[in-house]
């Protein structure tokens, strides 16, 4: 099955932020988590690199339009690698083939009879690149978002004719599942609710930018160009840029993950644009919230903007990952609190996942010839820790499927503290001192270990390189979730491939009982060091 995700083309006036490191990050465990399940994924990110504020900050800083582009797209790329993320296309839009498939599809367009010429009076924030049909009646009115003045434009652009699709727009909104969070929702009835109106798709004499072909002096507004980047990112470099191509590979998207303050132009203007072209529309608009810091908004001249470079450094991606996943609801507002984020890591992974799997591995190694012990009651699929382990699989899947990174955090979470809880309370150490209980120990050590390992497994597409050292540590295969390869599937019996889907090797992982007995075990080493921030980050 092929499934395609987007996060935003991010906006290439400055380097990137914790913001969209966070939007990449989790768009990054979708991915993961559906090449896992055995989809074929297509991850695009990218960035956006027309429009009057990059003409503008080009300028203040003695560059080109294009040199300063260059510039920062490749700090992008450079951060999404060192990030790990696992993207299949970065797509720029000052791309050439880009500009081709965006001339193919305004031709659609206005073929189609939806492009008309018009006079556009308004305030415009040129940081937003939008006319803020909300601005106050002031002399002076500033954006709400950047608290920056607003300018005044009157001029003749060209209208994309979204009036007519009122009622289209009114029945995808409607859909369940299409907007989400559903919290999200009612914010755009709002705005649909009060008429649809045409929207400029052109600005004059703005050389930074897609020239409309057909019409001097205009150039494509950057939304309508930067929308059309997720189309062209699914052409393969090699080919000819023929639109109808999208359709064989990859489109339409399963999912566009976007920040609240963009869901309007992914929620109505965007699925309307394709409507006029003869293309279907995504499945589904996830709008997610912004993050602040202790309490206050980020911003430079705070000086408390947090560098997701410094975070990669002094905390490492296992660590940033865990608490961005696992302590913000996905779709709400987020509080970086560094107290909290340290207590986090230290406690979940550190002290409950990492210590758990290094004190019960030392037991088995000096226990039990090195190995995994013999696994007697403790493979049977009624145990406690194998119905606590089915559970977690089960609540993190559904999690999952839902973008609640956080339940299914926390599903992943708590298996670990049940074997914790387990282990201290058939306390082996004392066990093994006791004549005749040395079959109780191993019974008891591998059901322990049996759900470290099923902890490995589910971690994988949250905290893949975590998951990787423990399922080393255990004697285990680490999953390959990174690429564009399938993982290989594995047959659970011919009666199995019969009657159902040949499951993935990370999916045959979610069944009790696979940790071989005898398996010897590596020398156990820490998975997850103690995070000590003694400074600010």
């Amino acid at each position: 099955m092929s499934y395609t995700l987007t996060t935003p083309l991010y906006y290439v006036n400055d380097r990137a932020h914790l913001g969209s490191t966070y939007t990449t990050l989790a768009c990054d465990a979708i991915a993961r988590h559906r090449r896992l399940c055995g989809d074929q994924v297509h991850f695009i990110t990218g960035c956006d690199e027309h429009g009057q504020k990059i003409q503008r900050t080009a300028e203040a800083a003695g560059l080109t339009p294009q040199a300063h582009c260059d510039s920062v797209s490749a700090s992008y790329r450079d951060l999404w690698s060192r990030w790990q993320i696992s993207n299949d296309r970065l797509i720029r839009t000052t791309d050439p083939r880009h500009r081709q498939l965006v001339e193919q599809f305004f031709a659609r367009v206005e073929a189609s009879g939806d492009v008309v010429e018009g006079r556009q009076q308004g305030w415009y924030c040129v940081a937003c690149e939008e006319f803020k049909d909300d601005a106050p009646g002031a002399e002076d009115p500033e954006c709400s978002i950047h608290q920056r003045p607003l300018e005044w434009r009157d001029e003749v652009n060209l209208f994309f004719r979204l009036s007519r699709y009122q009622a289209q727009i009114e029945e995808l909104i409607a859909r369940p599942g299409f907007i989400q969070p559903a919290s999200r929702r009612r914010e755009v009835e709002n705005f649909v609710v009060q008429g649809l109106r045409d929207f400029s798709i052109s600005r004059i004499d703005l050389p930074w930018g897609i020239p409309v072909p057909g019409h001097p002096g205009h150039t494509f507004y950057v939304w309508f160009d930067a929308l059309l980047g997720y189309l062209t990112a699914l052409l393969e470099p090699d080919e000819p840029v023929v639109l109808d191509q999208i359709l064989q590979r990859g489109w339409p998207a399963q999912l566009h993950v976007i920040g609240k303050d963009i869901l309007r132009f992914h929620a109505v203007y965007w699925p309307a644009m394709l409507l006029s072209a003869g293309l279907p529309l995504p499945e589904r608009v996830f709008g997610h919230g912004f993050l602040t810091r202790e309490g206050q908004k980020m911003g430079k001249s705070l000086g408390n903007v947090l560098d997701p470079v410094v975070l990669l450094e002094r905390c490492g991606r296992d660590a940033v990952r865990w608490y961005l996943l696992r302590d913000i609801p996905f779709g709400d507002d987020g509080d970086f609190q560094q107290q909290r984020f340290s207590d986090l890591v230290n406690n979940d992974l550190a002290n409950t996942i990492g210590n758990l799997l290094n004190r019960t591995s030392s037991m088995a190694r000096r226990w039990f010839d090195g190995g995994v012990p013999p696994a007697g009651a403790g493979e049977d699929p009624a145990h406690p820790l194998a119905l606590a382990a089915q559970d977690a699989a089960d609540r993190s899947a559904a999690a999952l499927e839902a973008l609640d990174f956080r339940t299914a955090a926390e599903a992943v979470l708590g298996l670990a503290i049940a074997a914790n809880g387990f282990l201290n309370e058939r306390a082996p150490w004392s066990r093994m001192k006791q004549e005749g209980q040395g079959e109780v120990v191993a019974a008891d050590l591998y059901a322990v270990l049996e759900a470290t390992r099923w902890v490995g497994v589910l971690l994988a597409p949250l905290l893949p390189e975590l998951s990787d050292r423990m399922l080393e540590q255990l004697g285990q295969e680490p999953f390959e979730s990174g690429t564009e390869t399938l993982p290989s599937p594995v047959a659970l019996s011919l009666e199995a491939a019969s009657t159902a889907a040949t499951p993935t090797a990370w999916q045959v992982a979610q069944q009790w009982g696979r940790l071989q007995p005898g398996l010897e075990l590596p020398e156990p080493s820490p998975v997850m060091g103690r995070l000590e921030l003694d400074s600010p980050l």
